[in-house]
């Protein structure tokens, strides 16, 4: 979740400077941390919520702990008119008080408490807020025009909804009651313990005291939501008693929850036997969000998703099947790590969300093995080294200097690479005591905080490994960068001898430093006598070194990291290399995909050209696993569209593509098959959107895709016949036809996006309206998506179209610097950081990265991430200009 406001200089000051913060003090606001001398015990927070109005009232009732002598205290709030402010002291004598905003931009009150007091006082601040309309705090949507009110607190955005201590570090319990219209629904953390009257259409919920929580994971909705019933969680050896189990969606939707509701005990159950701790809260509610900033929220007792992760039908598209699976374990597993244990500062988010996306993996194993959670787990770690290979790339552990970097922590670093480096330290320990060390850090943390520190002693503690260890776990964690670790196997005194030297991977381009050492857990596959193979493993912890490969076959083939577990990359000699596609596919998948890796790496580091490439992946598209054979996809379309230059060269790679996957479409043909595996599914959604693409555009595809999108845009009934193509295809299909058909496609698809609430068909319509080549008619759409028909976590969805070419990418850096502050104002604070991206993404070219500088270095204060994502943006394009510039795409036709 990404949120605003761009930190001053005196951020890092005020979060290291403690002494300048003391009690009673003129000291300048703490834009970081806040003092610790005034620590929250507990909150009663009340609201009177009507969704149709467009502001609520609130009281915030603090129960503090002053450990030294003050007349006021800090907190956050943001937005917030106080009216009234009691201060009551230990001895029941009670002050009026004074709420003040010091830091308006990141949301710093100061209250002021009437006399210098000590020990515990009482804090009640009543006051009013509008519901937010840029989806944090507690905002308004609407579905099918109907209002609902909402909360999106993380990170930061507690402070919108209700003055508090709104830090990760403040644990403590919540009280909370809604006084919302009698006709509404009313759901919090916690279970509803009490109904009352409150006056002429209004009604009082007060909700059961939630266990020590964060501001962060407070959570309430209220409107006319359908609440749907689902089977109780059983009881466990863990958990004495059934868990009730609800499905909450807008109204009419609740019958399209009973699929993920079926699905939600074999979670819950999985996560329980890992981690030997029954789940800890007394319910829980899954909340389909018609508008979300992100893709859910693991609020305790009260998960929030984007709602078609959980609106699923007997028809859905496998890809929101899977989906909602995935998403669902996902925040499922933060109910440990997360929520029972809690990081205490920002530079650990990477306990929540790493621990809650590699955990998510062992789940789906576990519950669906076909939905090869596995192989996820390699891609995941391979597309956060993409971004780890920049020099802007930010650490796992980054220190946080403000809000901004809050709200950029939310990346693929923090999640996938996270998850990676915890798989690579588990598989150096072993599964078994890996396992028993998470269940020691859970115990010893629960209901409170910990640190990056904690994990790794509780690891090393019960694997009984020392400082090399922990030294070794530090390494992935506080610097950034890939490991690239360059192999060379020679023969010496009659033993098989792999030869190592690691540094930091960089592409072609960088300005980096390649010179870095990392603990690398290396494990290496290897050719044996007799035709197997062995697998060795040693901690790596120098420039360079060497490993014995004992038993190995002579001229041995070598693949560098077994199981493509680890985090790293690998080069080759060439004659390494060249034996080890020989074998390529005898490789498990994972294997493959890490050698696929390989050869990517080889090509952007600048030791391998496009004719290698595509020879070293053409044994890969013979796999018959889809994200195997798929893997060479990334590669191949950067040179299609930034190598080739002839037409020959381009019909050499069309014709390239086509060898290797028409076969496999046209063996699954263009409709789903009654009880087909949604493997096939998955398939033929990814062939048809790669062969069918404009750049490639076989004819065949592309006619069949047109004649489905065509019959997607015949009128039935007063809508589009949307259910005329296959579910799955839909998107490509629309895409084509727009592409095709011009102008009457797309006003077709305007026209019926506002009729339409299915979350499904509204993506498919607007991933379609992303397709389009025509100038005016992208500017069009582009127009659109700024309205009120589209929702704002939409938006991205159809201004991330258009950035083929360098032509289209001027357009849309024409329109996109015409329309940004249209931009800012729809999205607010939570999507600074992803705006440079949202507009220059994309460029190869020096004139692309300088005139996104030039735009965005005076914008820089208006909202927070901005600086990242700028950094990143501009790196990116100025790696894939040099990496350009230095091929020869002759060698295409090699």
């Amino acid at each position: 979740m990404r949120r605003f406001v761009r930190p001053l200089v005196l951020t890092a000051l005020a979060a290291c400077c403690g002494a300048a913060l003391a009690a009673g003090s003129d000291a300048a606001p703490p834009l970081g941390h806040l003092p610790t001398w005034a620590q929250p015990e507990s909150y009663k927070l009340s609201f009177k919520v009507d969704p149709k109005q467009e502001n609520y009232s609130g009281s915030s009732t603090i129960r503090i702990k002053l450990t030294q002598p003050t007349d006021f205290v800090w907190l956050h709030g943001k937005d917030l008119k106080v009216s009234k402010v009691t201060v009551t002291d230990a001895a029941g004598k009670t002050y009026p008080g004074k709420y003040v905003v010091a830091a308006e931009k990141e949301g710093v009150a100061k209250v002021e408490l009437g006399a210098k007091l000590e020990g515990e006082i009482t804090l009640a601040m009543a006051f009013t807020a509008p519901l937010n309309k840029q989806l944090q705090g507690l905002y308004k949507v609407s579905h099918e025009g109907v209002p609902y009110a909402m909360t999106q607190m993380e990170p930061v955005s507690a402070r919108y909804a209700f003055p508090g201590f709104d830090e990760p570090s403040f644990k403590v319990p919540f009280d909370i009651s809604l006084t919302i219209p009698s006709d509404d629904q009313g759901v919090a953390n916690t279970a509803q313990i009490k109904e009352e009257k409150a006056g002429p259409g209004w009604k009082t919920l007060t909700f059961s005291t939630t266990k020590p929580l964060p501001t962060y994971l407070v959570a309430f909705a209220v409107g006319p939501w359908d609440v749907v019933k689902g089977p109780d969680i059983a009881p466990t050896q863990y958990r004495s008693t059934a868990t009730p189990l609800r499905g909450i969606a807008a109204k009419g939707e609740g019958h399209r929850m009973q699929h993920v509701l079926g699905e939600t005990s074999s979670i819950i159950h999985t996560l329980e036997d890992y981690y030997g701790f029954g789940y800890p809260y007394d319910k829980l509610d899954l909340l389909a969000a018609p508008d979300f900033s992100a893709g859910a929220m693991e609020n305790a007792g009260l998960v929030t998703f984007r709602d078609w992760l959980l609106l699923i039908d007997p028809d859905s598209a496998a890809q929101y099947v899977r989906g909602s699976f995935n998403v669902n374990a996902h925040e499922l597993a933060h109910q440990w790590t997360g929520d029972t244990v809690t990081m205490k500062w920002w530079d650990d988010i990477w306990l929540n969300e790493a621990f809650a996306t590699w955990m998510q993996q062992k789940v789906t194993i576990k519950v669906h093995p076909e939905y090869r959670a596995d192989l996820d787990r390699v891609r995941g770690a391979q597309g956060a080294m993409n971004n780890d290979s920049l020099v802007s790339a930010r650490k796992i552990r980054q220190p946080i200097t403000g809000n901004g970097d809050i709200e950029t922590a939310f990346d693929g670093i923090t999640y996938q690479k996270g998850a990676a480096v915890l798989g690579m330290f588990e598989g150096y320990v072993t599964e078994p005591v890996f396992q028993k060390g998470m269940r020691a850090y859970i115990q010893k943390h629960k209901f409170a905080n910990a640190t990056a520190d904690d994990l790794i002693d509780a690891i090393a503690e019960a694997a009984g490994q020392g400082d090399a260890f922990k030294s070794a776990f530090r390494s992935f964690l506080d610097q950034s960068g890939v490991p690239y670790v360059a192999t060379e196997v020679k023969n010496e005194g009659g033993k098989t001898v792999l030869h190592l030297s690691q540094s930091r991977y960089l592409p072609l381009g960088s300005t980096g430093d390649a010179k870095r050492v990392w603990g690398v857990p290396m494990c290496v596959r290897y050719g044996t006598e007799g035709g197997g193979n062995k697998v060795k493993c040693e901690l790596f912890d120098k420039a360079t070194g060497t490993m014995v490969l004992d038993g190995a076959a002579k001229n041995s083939w070598v693949l560098p990291n077994a199981d493509g577990r680890g985090y790293y990359r690998f080069a080759q000699s060439k004659a390494d290399l060249a034996a080890l596609t020989k074998v390529v596919g005898t490789l498990t998948d994972a294997e493959q995909l890490a050698y696929a890796d390989a050869v990517r790496a080889g090509f952007q580091h600048g030791e391998l050209d496009a004719g290698d490439v595509l020879a070293a992946y053409k044994p890969l598209t013979a796999s018959k696993t889809r994200e195997v054979f798929t893997a060479p996809l990334g590669t191949f379309h950067w040179i299609l569209a930034n190598e080739a230059q002839t037409d020959a060269q381009r019909e050499h790679l069309r014709k390239w593509a086509a060898d290797a996957y028409l076969p496999k479409l046209q063996a699954l043909g263009y409709r789903k098959k009654a009880g087909e595996p949604d493997n096939d599914t998955l398939t033929r959604t990814v062939l048809a959107g790669v062969l069918g693409d404009k750049d490639i555009g076989v004819p065949e595809v592309r006619a069949e895709l047109l004649k489905q999108g065509d019959a997607a845009l015949k009128t039935k009934d007063g809508h589009l016949d949307l259910e005329a193509a296959d579910p799955d295809l839909l998107g490509t299909a629309l895409g084509v036809a727009v592409q095709e058909r011009g102008a009457p496609a797309v006003d077709a698809i305007i026209a019926e996006i506002p009729k339409t609430s299915d979350p499904a068909k509204r993506n498919a319509m607007l991933s379609a309206l992303a397709e389009i080549k025509d100038p005016a008619l992208a500017n069009k759409a582009r127009d659109f998506a700024l309205g009120k028909d589209v929702k704002v976590g939409e938006m991205a969805m159809v201004l991330r179209g258009g950035r083929d070419t360098e032509a289209s990418r001027a357009q849309m850096w024409k329109w996109f610097t015409a329309n940004y502050d249209k931009i800012v104002g729809r999205t607010g604070s939570f999507a600074g950081g992803r705006l440079p991206a949202l507009g220059g993404g994309g460029g190869c070219s020096k004139a692309e990265a300088d005139r996104l500088s030039a735009f965005f270095k005076p914008r820089m204060s208006q909202v927070s991430g901005a600086e990242r994502g700028l950094a990143q943006t501009s790196e990116e394009i100025l790696l894939c200009s040099a990496q350009k510039a230095k091929q020869d795409p002759k060698a295409i036709l090699r």
